[in-house]
């Protein structure tokens, strides 16, 4: 990648860090996008939703032949902006505070980068570039973009995310699940209120809701291998307005998390015995609403040993290392329910800079060392050149 190049991916990632959208709005950012890819040449289509945009790059001689796909998320979260750096975002309440501009950018400079060298004869197979809106949907993103029939065609898909605990130049791989599984669970539990004075003649829905939250995840530890990892967290419990009277509703939400499918296909049948039996026990009416969200993504070991050597060939095996599972869910899973695929992690924190293990993504401190861009665009270029 030459210099300009790189000077103007940077711009690129901080203009869209200071115009963060939420999932399904990211009008501006598709629009950007869709210019930036237009005048390398290229001929991209926006998704039927109205945002997010997919891209075919296709050689003379290599039409028909199955494309590789890199996908980008290029939706924001609902949290401020706490950095004090030039592009700090312009829209309160809204932050790139997951990485998904660098990602964007990373796939929009491969773009550029695979037309110029298409244009001179040296790509030899057909990419397809993915920008999916609304990944921080559970029940949106990637299962939309699969329904607008963004695989047709594709026989690999990679992806990057950001890393804010690996340094810059170094990539995070692994075989099997790099994340979880995760969805939502909502309880409403009912039952008749009443004085405070007199809770024999009532359904305490105050304790029902504090058995619940505490004894559910506690049941569910012994009724799942724990190797699986299984396990609710609650983030909301609400119930009762006064302090004397005991209400007739409670509500409790939360995540549901594992680390294998098999625990994944299971669990909701796991989730809605545990709350009904301990509901029961204090004479309290449960009603489970259970969302699913995402499986785990899984890497394929043929797709993670092309991250793996296109990295190593390009930075040295030292840039190569591998990482942990995380808890944290992503639904890049769903494209691997249908092809072979494999997401890895790009190192983002400045080498050096111990300070930086604490800026985490999902918080409003998060940044990136952009040099992450370029090694990203020479990753995913140098894959596209291999394989």
């Amino acid at each position: 990648m030459d210099d300009a190049l790189r000077r103007e991916l940077i711009d690129f990632r901080r203009d869209i860090h200071m115009h963060p959208e939420l999932g399904g709005q990211e009008v501006r950012t598709t629009a950007v996008v869709k210019d930036r890819l237009e005048r390398a040449g290229l001929s991209p289509r926006v998704l039927d939703s109205g945002t997010g945009l997919v891209c075919d790059i296709v050689p003379p001689g290599t039409e028909g032949r199955p494309l590789l796909g890199l996908r980008a998320d290029i939706d924001a979260l609902p949290i401020p902006d706490t950095k004090t750096v030039p592009y700090c975002s312009t829209i309160p309440g809204r932050a790139h505070a997951c990485g998904h501009d660098v990602h964007t950018t990373v796939v929009v400079g491969t773009g550029v980068m695979l037309a110029r060298l298409a244009a001179e004869g040296r790509l030899k197979r057909p990419v397809r570039l993915l920008f999916q809106p609304a990944e921080e949907v559970m029940t949106a993103g990637a299962r939309d973009a699969i329904e607008c029939g963004v695989l047709e065609g594709v026989e690999r898909m990679l992806a990057l995310h950001c890393d804010p605990k690996l340094d810059a130049g170094r990539l995070g791989t692994r075989v099997g699940a790099i994340t979880s599984a995760g969805d939502l669970v909502e309880v409403t539990l009912s039952g008749p209120g009443g004085h405070t004075a007199r809770p024999h003649l009532t359904t305490d829905l105050v304790t029902a809701a504090a058995k619940v939250a505490t004894e559910v995840p506690a049941l569910l530890a012994r009724r799942a291998d724990t190797r699986s990892g299984m396990a609710i967290t609650w983030g909301r419990l609400t119930t009762g307005h006064a302090s004397n009277v005991i209400p007739g509703t409670a509500e409790l939400s939360g995540t549901m998390r594992c680390l294998d499918i098999d625990a994944w296909n299971a669990a909701p049948d796991l989730v809605h015995a545990a709350i009904d039996e301990v509901a029961a026990l204090y004479r309290a009416k449960s009603e489970l609403r259970y969302i699913r969200g995402v499986p785990p993504v899984v890497n394929d070991p043929e797709s993670t040993a092309v991250l793996e050597d296109a990295m190593a060939a390009r930075f040295g095996a030292d840039s190569v290392v591998e990482t942990e599972q995380s808890l944290g869910g992503e639904d890049f899973s769903w494209y691997l329910q249908h092809v072979p695929g494999a997401m890895a992690r790009l190192g983002v924190r400045p080498p050096g800079d111990a300070s930086a293990t604490l800026r985490d993504i999902h918080q409003g401190d998060f940044d990136a060392d952009e040099h992450a861009i370029t090694v990203g665009v020479d990753l995913f270029t140098t894959v596209a050149l291999r394989s």
